[in-house]
C-alpha cells in the first residue's frame, strides 16, 4: 500500500526554522574557518575543529527540525537512537576533513574542489544516514536520479560556501557564505525528500525505537547549546567577526637579524656639506 507522505505538516514553520539553523551553523563554522587563516599554525587546528563541529551540528539540527514536520498517513514513525547520533558524528567528521583541507591548502584549485566535495558528501551522508535511522511499518524507496541531484546540490553549494569563506574579506562575505551553506543543506534535504516514496506493509506489529517527540526534542538540546556557545565565542572575538589578522606577520630568514624600529629624532639628522672637487685628495687620517 502506497503511503501518503507529508513533509510540511506544520506548514512553513519547520522549513524556515531548519534553514535558519543551517545558516547559523554555517555562519559560525565558516567564520571560524576564516579566522584559522589569520592566526599562527599552532592555533589553526583549534579554530578548524570548532568550525567543523559548528557546521556539523548546524546541518544535523536542520535535518531533524525539518523531520519534525515529516509524517506518513497511517504510520507511526520511530527513530533508532544509536544510528541517529552516528549521523551527527559522520557530519562532523566529513565536514571537518573538507574544512581542514581548505584551511591548510587554501580555498582555490584542487584543494577547494576536494574540500567542497568531501563537505558536500558529508552533508548528504548525514541526511541519508539520518533517514535510515527512521523506522515505520513500511519501506522507504528513493528515486535514483533525485538522489543524485540532491548530492550534486550539496557538493556545489558547499564548494561555493568554502570559496567565499576563504576570501577573508570581512563579515559580509561570511554572511553570504552561510546563506549559501544553508541553501546547500536545505536544498539537498528537500530535494532528497521529493524523491522519497513509502510503501506501507499494513500490519499492526509495533515497531521498536523511540517516538519522535521523546527522541528529537531532548536530542536537539545538546547541539543547540553548542551552537549558542560557539556564537558567544564569535561575538567576543572582534578579529574573527571583522576578518582581520591579530598581528602583522613578520618574515624571519636565517642569518638576517630582525628589523628594530628606532624612533625618529630630527635633531640627530645633520646634513654634511658636500665636498668640492678641488678639495678631493688622498683619504688620510689628517684629511678626514
Amino acid at each position: 500500500m502506497q503511503g501518503t507522505v507529508d513533509g510540511f505538516s506544520y506548514g512553513l514553520v519547520t522549513p524556515l526554522v531548519a534553514y535558519l539553523m543551517a545558516c547559523l551553523g554555517g555562519a559560525l563554522g565558516l567564520r571560524c574557518t576564516t579566522r584559522s587563516m589569520l592566526v599562527a599554525h599552532s592555533w589553526r587546528p583549534g579554530w578548524l575543529a570548532l568550525g567543523s563541529a559548528a557546521i556539523g551540528s548546524g546541518i544535523w539540527t536542520m535535518h531533524f527540525i525539518a523531520m519534525m514536520g515529516f509524517t506518513v498517513r497511517g504510520a507511526t514513525i520511530h527513530y533508532d537512537k544509536p544510528m541517529t547520533f552516528a549521523s551527527l558524528a559522520v557530519a562532523i567528521v566529513m565536514v571537518g576533513v573538507g574544512i581542514f583541507i581548505v584551511g591548510y591548502k587554501g580555498a582555490r584549485g584542487t584543494a577547494l574542489f576536494t574540500g567542497g566535495t568531501i563537505t558536500g558528501l558529508g552533508i548528504a551522508s548525514m541526511h541519508y544516514l539520518g533517514m535510515a535511522s527512521m523506522h515505520l511499518d513500511g519501506k522507504l524507496e528513493y528515486d535514483t536520479l533525485t538522489v543524485g541531484i540532491s548530492v550534486a546540490i550539496a557538493m556545489a553549494a558547499a564548494t561555493a560556501a568554502l570559496w567565499a569563506a576563504g576570501q577573508v574579506r570581512g563579515l559580509l562575505w561570511s554572511v553570504g557564505a552561510s546563506l549559501v551553506m544553508g541553501l546547500a543543506v536545505s536544498g539537498m534535504h528537500y530535494t532528497g525528500m521529493a524523491g522519497l516514496s513509502v510503501h506501507l506493509h499494513g500490519t499492526a506489529e509495533p515497531t521498536a525505537g523511540e517516538s519522535p517527540a521523546a527522541l528529537l526534542a531532548p536530542m536537539l538540546v545538546g547541539p543547540l547549546a553548542f551552537l549558542l556557545l560557539a556564537g558567544v565565542v564569535v561575538m567576543f572575538d572582534p578579529l574573527m567577526v571583522m576578518g582581520k589578522p591579530a598581528v602583522v606577520p613578520v618574515e624571519h630568514r636565517p642569518g638576517i637579524p630582525a628589523h628594530v624600529h628606532t624612533p625618529h629624532n630630527p635633531q640627530r639628522l645633520r646634513l654634511r656639506p658636500r665636498r668640492t672637487v678641488e678639495h678631493r685628495g688622498s683619504r688620510t687620517p689628517q684629511n678626514r
